[in-house]
Protein backbone atom coordinates (compact mmCIF):
# COMPACT_ATOMS: atom_id res chain seq x y z
CA UNK A 1 0.00 0.00 0.00
CA UNK A 2 0.95 3.38 -0.71
CA UNK A 3 -0.34 5.25 2.90
CA UNK A 4 2.04 5.43 5.69
CA UNK A 5 0.54 4.89 9.61
CA UNK A 6 2.28 7.61 10.76
CA UNK A 7 0.03 8.90 14.61
CA UNK A 8 -2.38 11.57 14.82
CA UNK A 9 -2.79 13.38 18.23
CA UNK A 10 -7.03 13.16 17.80
CA UNK A 11 -6.70 9.09 18.08
CA UNK A 12 -4.69 8.72 20.96
CA UNK A 13 -6.62 7.74 23.71
CA UNK A 14 -4.20 10.00 26.54
CA UNK A 15 -5.52 12.84 24.10
CA UNK A 16 -7.48 15.66 26.12
CA UNK A 17 -11.13 14.99 25.30
CA UNK A 18 -11.62 18.83 25.46
CA UNK A 19 -8.78 19.40 22.91
CA UNK A 20 -10.05 16.54 20.75
CA UNK A 21 -13.68 18.46 20.32
CA UNK A 22 -12.30 21.81 19.87
CA UNK A 23 -10.22 20.04 16.81
CA UNK A 24 -13.07 18.67 16.06
CA UNK A 25 -15.33 21.62 15.37
CA UNK A 26 -12.62 23.16 13.51
CA UNK A 27 -12.81 20.36 10.87
CA UNK A 28 -16.25 20.86 10.96
CA UNK A 29 -15.70 24.03 9.40
CA UNK A 30 -12.91 23.29 7.52
CA UNK A 31 -15.74 20.61 5.56
CA UNK A 32 -18.01 23.65 4.82
CA UNK A 33 -15.54 25.36 3.68
CA UNK A 34 -14.45 22.77 1.09
CA UNK A 35 -18.14 22.50 0.14
CA UNK A 36 -18.22 18.65 1.56
CA UNK A 37 -22.05 18.08 2.23
CA UNK A 38 -22.20 19.33 -1.33
CA UNK A 39 -20.03 16.79 -2.86
CA UNK A 40 -21.52 14.03 -0.80
CA UNK A 41 -24.63 14.42 -1.15
CA UNK A 42 -25.35 12.52 -4.41
CA UNK A 43 -22.74 9.62 -3.01
CA UNK A 44 -25.27 9.22 0.15
CA UNK A 45 -28.46 9.63 -1.89
CA UNK A 46 -26.84 6.39 -4.19
CA UNK A 47 -25.91 4.49 -1.20
CA UNK A 48 -29.68 5.03 0.51
CA UNK A 49 -30.82 3.68 -3.17
CA UNK A 50 -29.11 0.32 -1.74
CA UNK A 51 -30.16 0.25 1.69
CA UNK A 52 -33.20 -1.62 3.18
CA UNK A 53 -34.14 1.30 5.08
CA UNK A 54 -33.82 5.26 4.94
CA UNK A 55 -31.32 5.69 7.77
CA UNK A 56 -27.66 7.18 7.96
CA UNK A 57 -25.57 5.02 10.46
CA UNK A 58 -22.11 7.78 10.72
CA UNK A 59 -19.29 6.49 12.11
CA UNK A 60 -16.82 7.92 13.75
CA UNK A 61 -18.67 11.15 13.71
CA UNK A 62 -16.79 13.52 16.02
CA UNK A 63 -18.48 16.42 16.62
CA UNK A 64 -21.42 15.95 13.49
CA UNK A 65 -19.12 16.69 10.92
CA UNK A 66 -20.75 17.02 7.33
CA UNK A 67 -23.45 14.73 8.02
CA UNK A 68 -26.33 16.84 9.54
CA UNK A 69 -26.03 18.50 6.43
CA UNK A 70 -26.08 16.43 4.17
CA UNK A 71 -28.80 14.39 5.55
CA UNK A 72 -31.09 17.85 5.60
CA UNK A 73 -30.06 18.32 2.22
CA UNK A 74 -31.86 14.71 1.67
CA UNK A 75 -34.80 15.11 3.91
CA UNK A 76 -35.86 18.71 2.85
CA UNK A 77 -35.28 18.08 -0.97
CA UNK A 78 -38.31 15.54 -0.74
CA UNK A 79 -35.94 12.55 -1.99
CA UNK A 80 -35.82 11.13 1.45
CA UNK A 81 -38.91 12.78 3.66
CA UNK A 82 -38.00 10.16 6.27
CA UNK A 83 -34.85 9.77 6.61
CA UNK A 84 -33.12 9.44 9.85
CA UNK A 85 -29.29 10.41 10.58
CA UNK A 86 -27.86 8.24 13.60
CA UNK A 87 -24.22 9.66 14.53
CA UNK A 88 -21.63 7.68 16.41
CA UNK A 89 -17.99 7.37 17.61
CA UNK A 90 -15.72 5.21 19.42
CA UNK A 91 -15.00 8.23 21.51
CA UNK A 92 -18.72 10.21 21.47
CA UNK A 93 -18.28 14.17 21.68
CA UNK A 94 -21.03 14.14 24.64
CA UNK A 95 -21.79 17.75 24.60
CA UNK A 96 -22.63 17.49 20.68
CA UNK A 97 -25.00 14.55 21.70
CA UNK A 98 -26.42 16.48 24.40
CA UNK A 99 -27.31 19.17 22.15
CA UNK A 100 -28.59 17.04 19.07
CA UNK A 101 -30.49 14.88 21.27
CA UNK A 102 -32.35 17.71 23.22
CA UNK A 103 -33.84 18.95 19.91
CA UNK A 104 -37.37 17.96 19.52
CA UNK A 105 -36.50 16.80 16.16
CA UNK A 106 -36.67 12.41 16.36
CA UNK A 107 -34.86 12.57 12.82
CA UNK A 108 -31.70 12.96 13.87
CA UNK A 109 -29.93 11.24 17.34
CA UNK A 110 -26.21 11.37 18.71
CA UNK A 111 -25.58 7.72 20.41
CA UNK A 112 -24.00 9.01 23.90
CA UNK A 113 -22.11 5.38 24.06
CA UNK A 114 -19.23 4.11 22.37
CA UNK A 115 -19.99 2.76 19.31
CA UNK A 116 -17.21 0.19 17.48
CA UNK A 117 -17.37 0.36 13.76
CA UNK A 118 -15.79 -2.87 13.47
CA UNK A 119 -18.70 -4.34 15.59
CA UNK A 120 -22.09 -1.82 14.53
CA UNK A 121 -24.84 -3.59 16.59
CA UNK A 122 -27.17 -5.58 14.49
CA UNK A 123 -30.10 -3.17 15.15
CA UNK A 124 -28.71 -0.53 13.38
CA UNK A 125 -29.68 -1.03 9.68
CA UNK A 126 -29.13 1.37 6.84
CA UNK A 127 -26.92 3.02 5.20
CA UNK A 128 -23.01 3.06 7.30
CA UNK A 129 -20.82 6.39 6.41
CA UNK A 130 -17.54 7.42 7.32
CA UNK A 131 -16.49 10.95 6.64
CA UNK A 132 -12.79 11.36 6.86
CA UNK A 133 -12.29 8.77 9.13
CA UNK A 134 -11.22 5.62 7.24
CA UNK A 135 -7.58 6.87 7.27
CA UNK A 136 -7.37 6.58 11.35
CA UNK A 137 -7.67 2.78 10.82
CA UNK A 138 -4.78 0.60 10.10
CA UNK A 139 -5.23 -2.06 7.38
CA UNK A 140 -6.64 -4.62 9.65
CA UNK A 141 -9.12 -2.42 11.41
CA UNK A 142 -10.53 -1.07 7.86
CA UNK A 143 -10.81 -4.33 6.46
CA UNK A 144 -12.87 -5.71 9.76
CA UNK A 145 -14.90 -2.56 9.17
CA UNK A 146 -15.93 -3.42 5.54
CA UNK A 147 -16.17 -6.85 6.14
CA UNK A 148 -19.07 -6.17 8.99
CA UNK A 149 -21.01 -4.14 6.85
CA UNK A 150 -21.06 -6.65 4.40
CA UNK A 151 -21.75 -9.89 6.55
CA UNK A 152 -24.58 -7.84 7.86
CA UNK A 153 -25.54 -7.29 4.42
CA UNK A 154 -25.70 -3.50 4.80
CA UNK A 155 -24.27 -0.99 1.95
CA UNK A 156 -20.78 1.40 3.55
CA UNK A 157 -20.19 4.39 2.21
CA UNK A 158 -16.62 5.86 2.83
CA UNK A 159 -15.17 9.28 1.64
CA UNK A 160 -12.00 11.15 2.05
CA UNK A 161 -11.26 14.69 1.27
CA UNK A 162 -8.24 14.10 -0.14
CA UNK A 163 -6.20 11.40 -2.80
CA UNK A 164 -2.76 11.19 -1.58
CA UNK A 165 -2.02 11.83 -4.56
CA UNK A 166 1.45 13.71 -3.97
CA UNK A 167 4.70 11.63 -3.31
CA UNK A 168 4.64 10.12 0.00
CA UNK A 169 7.93 11.53 0.78
CA UNK A 170 6.60 14.71 1.01
CA UNK A 171 4.26 14.09 3.15
CA UNK A 172 5.69 16.71 6.19
CA UNK A 173 5.27 20.13 3.48
CA UNK A 174 1.86 20.38 4.30
CA UNK A 175 2.11 21.47 8.18
CA UNK A 176 3.25 24.75 7.41
CA UNK A 177 0.34 24.91 5.37
CA UNK A 178 -2.04 23.51 7.56
CA UNK A 179 -0.89 25.70 10.31
CA UNK A 180 -0.94 28.84 8.66
CA UNK A 181 -4.52 27.82 7.14
CA UNK A 182 -6.35 27.48 10.71
CA UNK A 183 -5.04 30.86 12.07
CA UNK A 184 -7.20 32.06 8.50
CA UNK A 185 -10.35 29.51 9.30
CA UNK A 186 -10.65 29.25 12.88
CA UNK A 187 -12.55 32.79 13.03
CA UNK A 188 -15.82 30.55 11.01
CA UNK A 189 -15.54 27.93 13.96
CA UNK A 190 -19.21 28.21 15.51
CA UNK A 191 -19.88 27.86 18.40
CA UNK A 192 -17.30 30.02 19.30
CA UNK A 193 -15.78 29.43 22.54
CA UNK A 194 -12.93 31.29 24.32
CA UNK A 195 -10.58 28.47 24.55
CA UNK A 196 -11.06 28.06 20.55
CA UNK A 197 -9.78 31.40 20.47
CA UNK A 198 -6.98 31.11 23.14
CA UNK A 199 -5.71 27.76 22.25
CA UNK A 200 -5.14 28.92 18.67
CA UNK A 201 -4.13 32.69 18.75
CA UNK A 202 -2.41 33.19 22.63
CA UNK A 203 -0.98 29.95 23.55
CA UNK A 204 -1.21 28.02 19.94
CA UNK A 205 -1.34 24.69 20.28
CA UNK A 206 -4.44 23.88 18.57
CA UNK A 207 -2.59 25.31 15.16
CA UNK A 208 -0.04 22.95 16.18
CA UNK A 209 -2.41 19.83 16.43
CA UNK A 210 -4.44 20.84 13.59
CA UNK A 211 -1.18 21.21 11.08
CA UNK A 212 0.07 17.87 12.20
CA UNK A 213 -2.93 15.61 12.47
CA UNK A 214 -3.90 17.70 8.52
CA UNK A 215 -0.54 16.26 7.14
CA UNK A 216 -0.64 12.68 8.58
CA UNK A 217 -4.31 12.52 7.75
CA UNK A 218 -3.33 13.02 3.91
CA UNK A 219 -0.47 10.41 4.25
CA UNK A 220 -2.64 8.10 5.71
CA UNK A 221 -5.33 7.88 3.49
CA UNK A 222 -6.09 4.87 0.95
CA UNK A 223 -5.62 5.08 -2.22
CA UNK A 224 -7.99 4.13 -4.97
CA UNK A 225 -5.19 1.06 -5.53
CA UNK A 226 -5.04 0.63 -1.35
CA UNK A 227 -9.19 0.08 -1.37
CA UNK A 228 -8.72 -2.58 -3.86
CA UNK A 229 -6.02 -4.37 -1.49
CA UNK A 230 -9.01 -4.07 1.29
CA UNK A 231 -12.11 -5.43 -0.45
CA UNK A 232 -9.97 -8.51 -1.54
CA UNK A 233 -12.45 -11.79 -1.47
CA UNK A 234 -15.28 -8.94 -0.20
CA UNK A 235 -16.96 -9.16 -3.38
CA UNK A 236 -19.25 -12.24 -4.55
CA UNK A 237 -23.26 -12.73 -5.84
CA UNK A 238 -24.35 -11.32 -3.31
CA UNK A 239 -22.24 -8.12 -2.54
CA UNK A 240 -20.39 -5.44 -5.10
CA UNK A 241 -18.04 -2.35 -4.76
CA UNK A 242 -17.48 0.30 -6.55
CA UNK A 243 -14.98 3.38 -6.42
CA UNK A 244 -14.10 6.40 -7.29
CA UNK A 245 -12.79 9.87 -7.63
CA UNK A 246 -15.06 13.06 -7.23
CA UNK A 247 -13.84 16.67 -7.99
CA UNK A 248 -14.13 19.21 -5.26
CA UNK A 249 -12.67 22.58 -3.45
CA UNK A 250 -8.98 21.80 -2.94
CA UNK A 251 -8.59 18.59 -4.91
CA UNK A 252 -10.14 15.39 -5.32
CA UNK A 253 -12.01 13.42 -3.40
CA UNK A 254 -12.03 9.50 -2.93
CA UNK A 255 -14.70 7.20 -1.91
CA UNK A 256 -15.71 3.49 -2.17
CA UNK A 257 -19.11 2.43 -1.96
CA UNK A 258 -20.34 -1.39 -0.73
CA UNK A 259 -23.76 -2.53 -1.18
CA UNK A 260 -26.13 -5.67 -1.41
CA UNK A 261 -27.36 -6.89 -4.82
CA UNK A 262 -30.39 -8.12 -3.13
Amino acid sequence: MKRIHLFEFEDMPWFPDWIRVLMTQYIMTFHKILGTAEVLEELVEKGLQKSEAPMIIDLCSGSGGPMLEVADKLRTSGKFPELKLVLSDLYPNQKAAKAINQKEEDSVTYLVDSLDATQVRKGLVGLRTMVSSMHHMKPELARKILKNAKEANQPILIFEISDNSAPIFLWWLAIPFAFITSLFFTPMVRPMSWQQLVFTYLIPILPLFIAWDGAVSNARTYTLEDMGELIEGLTDENYSWEMGKVKGKGGNKLYLLGYPLH
